[in-house]
């Protein structure tokens, strides 16, 4: 057997593979010795078969297998050996013009090559978000918090701030559905106005487009499922069963305690101080995501290199179980650049910079994940005999495994972002955040 390689261009190559009757023959001899001896045909006993016979009719299709899994076989070994990186896997060429009545074959596969590139980190620098609760936040929470700690007063007739408790109907679309939903959850004007002044055994007709501030709540309040919830443009009747209005809760050591326990905190500076840290240390967790999301963003972007696209495009028309039509080829290969130029990206970073978790890493990770859990139940200090043996058997399970070499793997490309590339700090308020990083 001989494998040669011919290049067409830096992205894309040729190989041949030249079989001879002596690569498999030994092996076509030995599976068709064990038909001989297994076979059923009408008018001969078992292992009794003359092997002209086995020949003529399991000849060809052995041949076929055994030819076809030394073709794969070596096509492995010799990628490997010579550490050819490429993409998809080699696409057979000239598979309708073998002769297989012949003695030796030659068999041609097209190749598709991974690019040579150089990533550029600080080529364009990335916004990292530092979030602050700032001051309408910290009010806002306060307020908040002194609504829900609050006294329930009942009232007779809406006014803008209100709870309101009543049933949602439409017939049309199933919808009855008793919902509790505060004024403030209003987004439509003239929803609000009719809303406004209406008395307790009111029906009031509202339209649903529009009708709250989130399309979600659709689903929360009306009960309708997430794929209607977006856009819903129906009408609904609303029968008010209640109004309440909340008095706010006293700022004082009594809610002090109910918030954060006896004597942490003593006075609404504290208070205060104690929210701004909380959710500053909540909002990190979402600025670090989005600075990741924009590092590979950025470097998608900016790092600029050919794919095989003509190979990949035949590739993905062939590989699915059923065979796509060229358009629809193209159209998936589209679909899927954006994400093949970033694996090679992220797989070029970590090999570079050897960022892959390896198991006792992984194992210290699952560790960590599992000490945290339990300490939500009170379990504060664990046994580590006890540690390492639930990560033993959560690491068993493979999928599981994947999904938390994924996690740590993310975490280790994160901080490595945020040690090498260039980034561009700006401060900001939660709302200004939410604006500009989920336009």
């Amino acid at each position: 057997m001989n494998i040669t390689k011919q290049d067409i261009d830096s992205l894309n190559a040729i190989l041949k593979v030249e079989i001879t009757k002596d690569d498999y023959a030994p092996k076509v001899e030995k599976v068709l010795k064990d038909y001989k001896k297994t076979a059923n045909i009408p008018g001969f006993r078992k292992g009794h078969i003359p092997m002209g016979m086995i020949k003529k009719q399991y000849g060809k299709s052995v041949l076929l297998d055994e030819v076809n899994k030394l073709i794969q076989e070596s096509l492995h070994k010799y990628l490997t050996e010579e550490k050819l990186d490429v993409l998809g896997n080699p696409l057979p060429k000239n598979e309708m013009d073998i002769d297989w009545d012949a003695d030796d074959f030659q068999f041609e596969f097209e190749l598709g090559l991974a690019p040579q590139f150089e990533i550029d980190l600080q080529k364009k620098a990335v916004t990292n978000y530092k979030i602050v609760a700032d001051k309408d936040f910290l009010d806002n929470q306060i307020k908040t918090i002194r609504k829900q700690y609050g006294k329930l007063i009942s009232k007779s007739e809406v006014a803008k701030e209100d709870e309101i408790t009543g049933t949602f109907k439409n017939e049309e679309k199933g919808i009855d559905n008793k919902a509790t939903f505060s004024m403030e959850k209003i987004k439509g004007k003239k929803q609000k106005d009719q809303l406004l002044g209406a008395k307790t055994g009111d029906t009031i007709t509202l339209k649903t487009k529009g009708l709250f501030e989130d399309d979600h709540d659709n689903q929360t309040f009306l009960k309708v499922p997430h794929d209607d919830a977006h856009g819903l443009d129906i009408e609904v009747t609303l029968s008010i069963e209640e109004i309440n209005t909340r008095e706010e809760a006293a700022l004082n050591q009594e809610l002090f305690d109910k918030l954060f326990g006896k004597d942490v905190v003593k006075s609404e500076e504290e208070v205060r101080a104690k929210i701004k840290e909380d959710a500053e240390r909540q909002f990190e967790q979402q600025s670090e995501q989005v600075l990741l999301n924009n590092a590979v963003e950025s470097l998608i972007e900016n790092t600029k290199f050919d794919l095989p696209a003509e190979f990949l495009t035949r590739w993905i028309q062939k590989s699915g179980e059923k065979e796509l039509t060229e358009e629809e080829a193209k159209a998936e290969y589209e679909r899927s650049e954006k994400g093949l130029r970033y694996q090679l990206i992220e797989g070029k970073l970590m090999a570079d910079h050897k960022l892959h978790a390896n198991f006792e890493e992984l194992k210290d990770y699952t560790k960590a994940m599992v000490t945290s859990q339990m300490m939500q139940y009170g379990q504060m200090n664990p046994a580590e005999e006890e540690l390492e043996n639930i990560a033993a058997r959560i690491l068993s399970n493979q999928d599981e495994a994947k999904r938390l070499a994924e996690q740590l793997n993310q975490q280790k490309m994160l901080k490595f972002f945020k040690e090498n590339a260039k980034l561009k700090t700006k401060e900001v308020s939660y709302d200004k955040f939410v604006k500009e990083a989920y336009q």
